[in-house]
């Protein structure tokens, strides 16, 4: 892992206070400043920050926080605004959130103290539900794109203005019902399998209706139920188990992979050394 990032996940520091501090050679390892910002920390390096020693946690923890809205999912903002770390308790300081939810967002985040976990599940394919209400009467347009998925080359409509990604690919929803209509308005219940950069306000605003509100009430099957705003709660122990399986899959499928790709790298070279072996005896035959 980067070792801005490492610093970061397992801290109190921001990456933007972990590049001030590794500049400042206020980061060290064997006793020596470490200034390599590219640094990939290795699993039995021992990293120190101002001469206190980072701590990595074995054991796995993993909450579920249900984010007002007016919050960014951000350790720092340059702007001083507040942050989901201004709300939660400092024992969760250095827990990383498993993707995000826009400063106008609302609903379940879940937060975990182990990088690998929340990088796997912000990955994943798992569902993510959302309750959300537009400014408009569903489409027929809507609707199809929902069952069929969507792709633009322009998606800047709904993104933050600063945002660098145009163009994007909306995958079919795994599922959508309407809750409630009204002349100038939709409340939805709707189901995807990605979590990409405001993804439901950018395939909203393609049909020129804007979301209203926007709230996520469960993420794989863990629901945020009736968790108070502003609260988290630990997971349950089948919660636990279930993470745990899901992990166990990711990490036989990921072994599979590298396997096959590497018997394919074996297979091609013996394939390339046969095939000059061959060639060689061709040219030798042709000598005599």
């Amino acid at each position: 892992m980067r070792l801005n990032k490492y610093i970061s996940h397992n801290t109190k520091y921001s990456r933007r206070d972990a590049d001030k501090l590794i500049e400042a050679g206020e980061v060290t390892m064997n006793k020596k400043p470490l200034m390599d910002f590219g640094y990939d920390v290795q699993e039995d390096d021992h990293i120190y920050v101002k001469g206190k020693a980072i701590k990595v946690s074995t054991e796995l923890t993993i909450i579920a926080y249900n984010k007002p809205k007016g919050v960014l999912v951000t350790k720092k903002d340059d702007r001083d605004r507040t942050t989901i770390y201004h709300k939660l308790p400092g024992k969760f300081r250095h827990f990383v959130p498993v993707g995000r939810l826009d400063y106008a967002s609302e609903g379940l985040l879940l937060l975990t103290d182990d990088v690998e976990v929340a990088t796997a599940l912000m990955e994943s394919g798992l569902d993510r539900t959302y309750n959300l209400k537009i400014d408009k009467p569903i489409t027929n347009e809507m609707i199809e794109a929902m069952k069929e998925g969507l792709v633009l080359d322009d998606a800047r409509a709904g993104a933050h203005e600063k945002s660098k990604i145009y163009g994007m690919e909306f995958a079919p929803f795994a599922h959508f019902e309407t809750r409630s209509e009204g002349k100038n308005f939709t409340k939805l219940r709707v189901t995807i399998t990605e979590g990409k950069n405001r993804e439901l306000r950018r395939f909203f605003a393609h049909f020129d209706a804007k979301v209203l509100d926007l709230k996520r009430i469960s993420f794989g099957g863990i629901d945020l139920n009736n968790l108070p705003e502003n609260k988290t709660r630990y997971f349950s122990r089948r919660e636990y188990d279930d993470v745990h399986k899901f992990m166990k899959r990711r990490r036989a499928n990921a072994y599979a992979k590298a396997k096959s790709e590497a018997n394919q790298e074996n297979q091609i070279k013996e394939n390339k050394v046969k095939e000059h072996k061959q060639q060689k005896e061709k040219t030798f035959k042709h000598k005599e």
